[in-house]
């Protein structure tokens, strides 16, 4: 009530003693909206028709496209053996409907793949939301969208952000960094990548996601859960000091290098005009000037921890060569030869780009013109560096090959903005000749400690990226070569507090006083032992098969009954158990089991958890109950099917079975075309007569359209769809209990399961003594 007063009052001024047009800063981004946001600045095209990165002739229509709103694109996540499923659906039914429609006067574009994505995974169209809900046909393509986007099965993101993770070229061995990830669409575009065979649970390789915002990290976690990938971890750190890890390899504590990393710098934005309006009024040399430093010293820190042969791929949303090129010349001269540009001229055929300049001036904040670090006065030197400018040597600057980099201009192929590079490391860096050394490793001499000590001074000058605290780059001996040290910053412990003794199999979070920066405090992360008794009803129960990997499983609680159980990947599991103290880890694992304390009566306290099934299901090998098409229509529309409901080889399986959890499993037949050829998993519940699957809402519209039942939601709120016509909360709503429950879990409570997982009639899931349809 107290701000819509104050509100209330500013209105109030406005009108009696503020001249009219003028604004207070704080009705701007209420009172105003973007359209009143003039799409000009004189500075912006001055300094860009200056630098000359447009063709001759082209600078006009670049500068119209700049104002024209970016199209919508999405992406059909590769992760899931349903995207051709999903693929399919799009190009049969709603990108069919849509093609000859008119909404007010305005003839919709079909939508178009993008011609430079691999297998039509990627769309683009002019829809905007105003226009998908003007008309019925598109609230229903609207609500597809949404509840897809929801269980992870396509992703609504920027045409030119998808271009860095397919130049990694990632396999699913690889181990990879993404220094920068929230909010995530390219971190769930490299577990995509990783998971490319879903015949295999868990992939080698795996993603260490991280970014500097402790709040961003919690989006970058809902991102990551909507794949269900046991092979993504999240952590939160200052990524020009992110901590070097370390990981145990037959026996011995290596140091842990990373085959791809992903290095999406903070930036000026420049390339986002067309969907990030404020940037017209906001932008200014400045910004640039500002960030050129913090962005070399991540990517530094980036191939610091890159493997020798492995690539690195750098990029930006803005067109400002004192962001992209200068910072890669700079990476380069750096490198003595260790790193290289690589051509990716034909690893993206169709993709539209421009080469990257090779000669390019800085402008001050004061708008003086400078081609030369030579020409700067001392007064500018604290905001002008020499690496902002082009190398003067002219053999120096050709063996670069800058024209190798790649940048993506919005009016040649509709697209933002965009700068990307691709480095392959051929060598430690030069400040990093020696294998790093692990931490606490004991020197044999003085005269050792003293050469280790010089090697690592040297190094950092060469590397010229002090701490972000500005601490002193005398590094003690133990340190890493090459690493930032780490005073004065929690996020990279120097050595682990002596009254912090680990536990067998515990991550916990660092120690408490290390924490002071950050945000949440994290629960721990507990690893089960082999022998750990909740194994044993479990193995019985389910049927595990000998080699399901039990010390992959882990659970958030040290003490007390166990909630929830989640399972990780083996290289995971190697990487939190030798760095817990290193690192803040966010959340990683995804959730196999649930506890249901009524299910103890029939064997078992834990019932399977939809969101690890596929990652579970390859070691369980009792309590599957086959079904058809007509089964997964009956389960998914019907509230508490009765057996009899069923077909009658699935009738015939479920008779068989006692009650508690059990799985629902489609296989496709090759000879009916019509049904879908992917296989399906659903978790569920086998009661006295009657079964009942647990799948969120947005799953189970999922499953519906992928045997050929169409359900939606029209004006009045209703579903429609099947034989079902039932008065239900909208989509948003089932996202919002998602969401809120997805943050309590990664705030350290657990939840019941809730209304988010239920058939399509929205009942709560039955307990273990429930049967048949609710009274």
């Amino acid at each position: 009530m107290g701000r819509k007063n104050r509100n209330r009052q500013r209105a109030q001024q406005n009108r009696d003693g503020r001249p009219e047009g003028k604004r207070n800063r704080d009705d701007a981004g209420w009172g105003a909206g973007y359209s009143e946001i003039i799409k000009e600045n004189k500075l912006f095209e001055h300094y860009y028709t200056e630098l000359k990165i447009v063709p001759e002739g082209e600078f006009e229509q670049f500068m119209e496209a700049m104002r024209e709103p970016l199209p919508a694109t999405i992406r059909i996540t590769g992760y899931k053996s349903h995207a051709k499923e999903i693929l399919h659906t799009l190009k049969e039914k709603y990108f069919k409907e849509v093609q000859d429609l008119e909404v007010d006067g305005q003839k919709i574009e079909a939508p178009q793949p993008l011609s430079w994505y691999p297998d039509e995974l990627a769309w683009h169209t002019n829809l905007s939301r105003k226009i998908l809900r003007k008309s019925p046909l598109l609230e229903k393509f609207h609500q597809f969208l949404v509840s897809e986007t929801e269980s992870g099965n396509i992703s609504r993101q920027e045409a030119v952000s998808m271009i860095p993770p397919l130049l990694l070229k990632i396999e699913p061995q690889h181990k990879i960094l993404d220094m920068c990830a929230a909010p995530g669409s390219k971190t769930a575009q490299l577990i995509e990548m990783l998971h490319s065979d879903m015949d295999v649970p868990f992939p080698e390789g795996f993603v260490i996601a991280n970014d500097v915002d402790n709040k961003r990290c919690y989006l970058l976690v809902h991102q990551a859960k909507r794949l269900n990938s046991p092979c993504i971890m999240v952590v939160n750190h200052d990524a020009s000091s992110i901590p070097r890890l370390h990981f145990d390899q037959d026996g011995k504590k290596e140091v842990l290098f990373y085959d791809r990393i992903l290095c999406d710098v903070p930036c000026s934005g420049d390339g986002t005009m067309r969907k990030n309006i404020d940037v017209w009024k906001k932008w200014t040399t400045s910004n640039s000037l500002h960030l050129h430093g913090l962005q070399i010293r991540i990517a530094v820190r980036g191939v610091e921890q890159l493997a020798v042969g492995g690539r690195m791929v750098y990029s930006t949303c803005s067109l400002n060569p004192i962001e992209d090129e200068a910072v890669i010349a700079a990476l380069l001269e750096k490198s003595e030869g260790a790193l290289e540009l690589a051509d990716a001229s034909a690893d993206l055929p169709g993709l539209k780009y421009m080469p990257g300049v090779t000669s390019w001036k800085v402008m001050s904040k004061e708008g003086q013109w400078f081609s030369d670090w030579s020409e700067v006065p001392a007064s500018r030197h604290t905001q002008i560096r020499p690496t902002m400018f082009p190398p003067t040597d002219p053999e120096k600057l050709a063996n670069m090959k800058l024209e190798r980099c790649m940048r993506i201009l919005p009016h040649h192929q509709n697209t933002g903005g965009f700068f990307v590079a691709v480095l392959v490391k051929k060598e430690p860096m030069p400040w990093n000749r020696r294998y790093p050394k692990l931490r606490n490793k004991e020197v044999n001499s003085s005269s050792e400690a003293a050469a280790a000590s010089e090697e690592l001074q040297e190094g950092e000058s060469l590397a010229d990226v002090p701490p972000a605290d500005g601490s002193s780059t005398d590094a003690p001996v133990e340190a890493l070569e090459g690493e930032t040290p780490a005073e004065g910053n929690p996020s990279v412990p120097d050595t682990p507090d002596p009254s912090e003794v680990k536990k067998d199999h515990v991550c916990g979070p660092p120690p408490p006083k290390k924490m002071k920066l950050f945000g949440f405090k994290e629960d721990p992360f507990v690893f089960l032992t082999e022998d750990d008794p909740i194994f044993s009803p479990l193995q019985a129960f389910y049927d595990l098969s000998p080699d399901f990997p039990k010390l992959n499983v882990l659970t958030r609680t040290r003490e007390g009954k166990k909630r929830n159980l989640y399972m990780v990947s083996k290289e995971l599991r190697n990487v939190l158990l030798n760095n817990s103290e290193r690192m803040k880890v966010i959340n990683t694992g995804v959730k196999v089991w649930s506890r249901n304390n009524d299910g103890e009566q029939f064997g078992c306290a834990f019932r399977l958890a939809q969101e690890g099934i596929y990652t579970l299901c390859p070691y369980i090998r009792g309590r599957i109950i086959k079904i058809g098409v007509e089964d997964v229509k009956v389960l998914l529309t019907q509230e508490n099917p009765f057996f009899s409901e069923l077909g009658d080889d699935a009738h015939t399986q479920a008779k068989k079975l006692e009650m508690g959890s059990i799985v629902l499993r489609y296989l496709p037949d090759p000879q009916d075309l019509d049904a879908p050829q992917c296989p399906i998993d659903l978790c569920g519940w086998r009661g006295k007569t009657s079964i009942r699957p647990f799948v969120s809402r947005n799953e189970c519209l999922h499953y519906l359209r992928m045997v050929g039942v169409e359900v939606f939601r029209d004006k009045q709120g209703k579903r429609n769809g099947g034989s079902t016509e039932t008065q239900e909360g909208s989509t948003e709503d089932a996202e919002g209990l998602s969401r809120e429950a997805d943050l309590l879990e990664q705030e350290g409570e657990e939840t019941e399961p809730n209304s988010s997982e239920c058939n399509i009639n929205g009942t709560e899931p039955v307990s273990s003594t429930c049967d048949g349809p609710p009274s």
